[in-house]
């Protein structure tokens, strides 16, 4: 049984936009982190292998001391490292892989061309290429039929099982034909869980840790047990910091109580958006997000709460309250989800109620 460490798509030295500097640098640094943790797991399990699928690093401007860092982490896994670099992090001469000197224990693939390496005190093969530009149109899986040979056949690979576009798509059927017991792979950056074509298990672990609210929930790595024709896979929680988007209806209730008793226990490493639904006066945001931000590492608060319904029963007042709710309900009844129209008839009808109405 080979014990394998499966990650991919680190972005190390994102540039992390939508923060402040010292919060993006602070990031940045934790993203560092990351490497150290891969390199405990290795040792804790014992681990044979460790494949890294691609997008280990940015495509902006990657600092020399990242990459000696990640350089160095790895260099610390007592057992043989794999990279298949990808899109963000394509091999050139000018690229961190070939740049800085790298441990003895780190195998980085350089070519376009498939790749094997023979890894006999594992009784394994593994195979292997690198995206040598920020495109790729053809399968890094083409031309692939393992030999049925009783080894063990992994392969380490960037590319897009959506089967089209031009970041090294991979049909189902490549996959099956490959005869691979595992395909280890990067580019997506939500977990796939272990998947299955033909006799080829394969999959995406995901990134270690989200950037944005695009990349929602636990991040981290796989780590599988594999022997020819049979591999079992585990999710292992890498990352510090996790982004969430909650949902809290405020409808009969005071909004503070309400988001408190929606929250999870932790907040403290939480990067969150939370969305404020039902029906009721407009909650004060600043007020709650003086109350709640400092319970967070990042909170943004939306406001998608609606009039309450009984206000709605006025349009048919003959008055100006009533003329103007009758014009704002054809307009959020055709499109209720409409925020610009919900603000509107609370501002307008807040308006009328401050000053003097006339009967019409």
């Amino acid at each position: 049984m080979v014990k394998i460490i499966h990650g991919a798509d680190f972005h190390l030295d994102s540039p992390f936009s939508g923060l402040s500097p010292d919060r993006a640098a602070q990031r940045r640094a934790e993203q560092r982190e990351l490497l150290d943790r891969l390199a405990q797991l290795a040792r804790e399990r014992q681990a044979d292998l460790v494949l890294l699928a691609g997008d280990l690093l940015d495509s902006g401007r990657v600092f020399r001391e990242t990459a000696q860092a990640l350089a160095r982490s790895l260099g610390a896994i007592p057992c043989p490292v794999f990279i298949a670099p990808g899109n963000h992090d394509f091999y050139s001469s000018r690229s961190p892989y070939a740049a800085l000197p790298w441990p003895d224990n780190v195998h980085i693939f350089r070519s376009a061309a498939l790749e094997r390496v023979d890894l006999p005190q594992l009784d394994c093969a593994l195979w292997g290429r690198a995206f040598l530009s920020p495109r790729q149109d053809s399968s890094p899986l083409e031309g692939l039929s393992v030999p049925d040979d009783g080894r063990l056949h992994i392969a380490c690979l960037h590319g897009d099982t959506g089967g089209q576009g031009n970041y090294g798509p991979i049909s189902p059927m490549e996959i099956a034909a490959s005869g691979l017991d595992y395909l280890a792979l990067g580019h997506i950056h939500q977990g796939s869980g272990l998947r299955q074509e033909g006799n080829t298990r394969w999959a995406y672990p995901g990134c270690p840790e989200g950037r944005g609210f695009d990349e929602l929930g636990e991040k981290g790595v796989l780590y599988l047990e594999a022997e020819p024709g049979h591999v079992t896979a585990q999710f292992v929680p890498l990352g510090q910091r996790r982004y969430e988007i909650l949902s809290v209806d405020l409808t009969g209730a005071e909004p503070l109580p309400a988001i408190r008793a929606a929250l999870p226990a932790d907040t403290e490493h939480l990067i969150c958006r939370l969305i404020l639904t039902g029906e009721g006066e407009p909650p004060d945001l600043a007020a709650l997000e003086r109350a709640l931000a400092p319970e967070f590492y990042g909170l943004t608060l939306l406001d998608r709460t609606r009039l309450p319904q009984d206000l709605w029963a006025r349009r048919g007042e003959d008055t100006l309250t009533g003329l103007f709710l009758r014009a704002m309900w054809d307009k959020c009844g055709s499109e209720p989800d409409n925020q610009l129209y919900q603000l509107a008839a609370r501002y307008g009808l807040a308006a009328l109620e401050a000053g003097e109405e006339g009967v019409l």
